[in-house]
C-alpha cells in the first residue's frame, strides 16, 4: 500500500506510459494529416462520449475500491479477533503451571494462521512462515491440506476441545473461544471470496475498450480548435482517463502483492507483535514503509 501524501506521478507514468506513447504518436499523426491534406475531420460528440465513459469508469472504480476496502475491513476484524483469542486464552489460566505453555501454543498457532493466510492470498508458499511459528513438522502437516490456514484453526479449536475433555475448562469458556474462532473463520472466508471472485468481465473489458476508442477519437475532434497544440492537449486529456482506468485496475485484486495492495505483511506483523507480547514473549519490530510503500 502506498503511504504518504505526496502524489506518486512516477508510478502512474510507469503504468500508463505505453498506451500514452501510442496516443501521443496518434495525436501527432492526426495533426499532421489535418494540416497536410484538404480533408476535414467530421464533427464528433466527444464531450457526450467522454461524459458517458467517465460515469462508466466511476462505477468500475467504486466497485474496485469497495473490494479493496472490504479486504482491509476483514483484515481489521481478523486482527481484533486474534487479540481477543490471545487475551481470553491467557485469562483462562487453566489452573496449573502449564498454563503459560498452552497460551504460547495457541498464540504461535494463531500467528502461523495469519501468516499462512497472507501467503495463500498472495499465491506464495506458507511453509517457512508456518515452520517459524509451530515447527517444521507442524508445517508439513498443514501443507498436506489444500487450505493450510484452515487446518491451523482446526488445531487451535482442538486444543480447547482437549482441555474441555480433561475438565480444565467448562463449556461456557469453550463456547467463548469457539465464537472467536468463528469470527476468524468468517474473516478468512470473506478474504477468500474476494480473492476467488473477480469483478464481472464487463466491468473490466468495456471500460478498457471504450476508453481507448475515446482516446483515438479525441484528437480528431480537437484538432480543428487546438491546431498544432492538439498532441499536447489530447495527450493530457488521455492521461487523465488512462490514469483513472489504471486506478480501477490496480484496486480490483487487493491481494495481488503489488504496491497498491492491502498491506498484509504489516498487518500480520501487528498480529505477531500483539500476540507475542500478550503471551509475555519477545516480539519483533513493526514493518516500516520501504520507499513510500507499506507491504
Amino acid at each position: 500500500m502506498i503511504v504518504g501524501a505526496t502524489p506518486r506521478f512516477r508510478q502512474i507514468m510507469i503504468e500508463v506510459w505505453r498506451p500514452l506513447t501510442f496516443l501521443f504518436v496518434w495525436d501527432v499523426a492526426v495533426t499532421v494529416f489535418h494540416f497536410m491534406t484538404p480533408i476535414k475531420e467530421p464533427p464528433l460528440p466527444t464531450a457526450l462520449f467522454g461524459t458517458a465513459i467517465a460515469l462508466f469508469m466511476g462505477f468500475r472504480t467504486n466497485a474496485a475500491y469497495a473490494r479493496w476496502w472490504e479486504a482491509r475491513t476483514l483484515w481489521g476484524a481478523l486482527i481484533n479477533a486474534s487479540r481477543s483469542l490471545a487475551r481470553v486464552t491467557r485469562s483462562l489460566g487453566f489452573g496449573d503451571p502449564d498454563g503459560d505453555r498452552l497460551v504460547e501454543v495457541v498464540v504461535r498457532r494463531q500467528i502461523a494462521f495469519a501468516q499462512a493466510l497472507r501467503c495463500q492470498l498472495r499465491g506464495e508458499s506458507p511453509r517457512s512462515e508456518i515452520a517459524r511459528m509451530i515447527g517444521a513438522s507442524g508445517a508439513s502437516m498443514a501443507l498436506l491440506r489444500t487450505n493450510p490456514a484452515n487446518y491451523i484453526v482446526e488445531e487451535i479449536s482442538g486444543v480447547f476441545a482437549d482441555l474441555l475433555s480433561a475438565g480444565r475448562i467448562d463449556t461456557i469458556q469453550q463456547s467463548t473461544i469457539e465464537r472467536i474462532l468463528i469470527d476468524i473463520a468468517n474473516a478468512q472466508g470473506g478474504m477468500e471470496r474476494i480473492k476467488n471472485t473477480p469483478l464481472p468481465n464487463g466491468f473490466r473489458f468495456f471500460p478498457n475498450l471504450f476508453t481507448r476508442v475515446f482516446c483515438v477519437l479525441l484528437p480528431i475532434a480537437l484538432v480543428e480548435s487546438l491546431g498544432i497544440a492538439t498532441p499536447i492537449g489530447s495527450t493530457l486529456i488521455g492521461l487523465v482517463f488512462l490514469a483513472v482506468l489504471s486506478i480501477g485496475e490496480d484496486l480490483t485484486d487487493p491481494f495481488a502483492n503489488t504496491v497498491h495492495d492491502v498491506p498484509l505483511t504489516a498487518m500480520c506483523r501487528t498480529i505477531e507483535i500483539d500476540l507475542l507480547q500478550t503471551a509475555g514473549l519477545d516480539a519483533p519490530e513493526k514493518v516500516k514503509p520501504v520507499h513510500g510503500v507499506l507491504w
